[in-house]
């Protein structure tokens, strides 16, 4: 039997938060443009982009290794900004039983926030929970961030 976890990590966004939701449900395949070295494609399988049900293939650097992650869009709502991703194949489903990553954005006094959620349950108890990867999202946050701006 493995542990269940859950992780959230929240970080102000000064590029925009639309900008940013906007981006990860109607434009993955574009990220691989603002953070190369993280993120080197992301195709579509099945669907299209933006819609719930859709199949996606993300091909990324984490950890100094290449890796995929084959995901289902399972929910949008406009409304909160939010999407949820739910993991399929690909390498954390080598270590993980089930594994959904949630974002969304945030706005508080005219700040952005981009929040990050991952729930997860290990498939055995030696199973790290998943720090790296979530800082791994902060700093692609800061990336996509540091480019827009760069282009304002």
């Amino acid at each position: 039997m493995g542990l269940t976890g859950k992780l959230v990590a929240a970080i102000e966004f000064r590029a925009g938060g639309d900008l940013f939701h906007e981006l990860f449900r109607y434009n993955p395949q574009h990220i691989s443009t603002t953070t190369p070295d993280k993120v080197q494609g992301c195709d579509l399988h099945e669907g299209e982009f933006g819609k719930v049900g859709s199949l996606i293939c993300w091909r990324y650097t984490h950890d100094g290794e290449k890796k995929t992650a084959k995901q289902l869009i399972q929910a949008i709502d406009e409304e909160k900004k939010s999407i949820e991703f739910k993991m399929l194949e690909g390498d954390l489903m080598k270590l993980y039983k089930d594994f959904l990553i949630t974002l969304h954005i945030d706005t508080k006094d005219g700040i952005d926030l981009v929040t990050w959620t991952l729930e997860y349950e290990t498939l055995h108890d030696d199973v790290e929970h998943p720090i790296s990867l979530l800082a791994y999202f902060i700093d692609i946050t800061k990336d996509i961030e540091s480019h827009h701006l760069e282009k304002a």
